[in-house]
């Protein structure tokens, strides 16, 4: 059997994480950039990139997607700016509203910027998947913040 080339598997293995679980992909327009994250997502958090993938295509027909800062970003296809961008972290996944303090009901978690707020995704998480769709509506509608 041939010896195994760690370097070799290494450099093909596909994006770094760092730390806390995120990965390093280049920045980019475009879905292609925002499926290479997802597919490096480790672990369950894959699952939940896809679902929210899905969800925010399905409520903005059109969405502009691109990856900034190792992290997916989502626009509304005719506004400039962004509405959403999504994080791993150690224990779950993060949904950045950038604009959710405008949201109704406001999303669970504040942020140290006044108007952005979050929802944490855990591992064994129920997501209420009309909510989630409700905000990814209303946020689209809201002016983009520049990035």
């Amino acid at each position: 059997m041939p010896k195994r080339d760690d370097a070799a598997e290494r450099s093909t293995d596909g994006p770094k994480l760092l730390s806390g679980g995120n990965p390093q992909v280049p920045k980019g327009e475009g879905d292609g950039p925002v499926q290479t994250y997802i597919a490096a997502m480790p672990g369950w958090k894959r699952a939940v990139g896809e679902r929210l993938d899905g969800l925010i295509a399905g409520a903005v027909p059109g969405v502009r997607k691109a990856v900034k800062w190792n992290q997916p970003f989502y626009g509304a296809e005719d506004a400039d700016g962004w509405f959403l961008a999504v994080r791993c972290y150690t224990r779950y996944v993060q949904v950045q509203f950038l604009r959710g303090a405008s949201l109704d009901p406001l999303p669970p978690k504040r942020s140290r910027h006044e108007e952005v707020r979050y929802l944490d995704i855990h591992e064994d998480d129920e997501i209420d998947e009309g909510l989630l769709v409700g905000w990814i509506e209303q946020a689209s509608r809201l002016p983009g913040v520049a990035m």
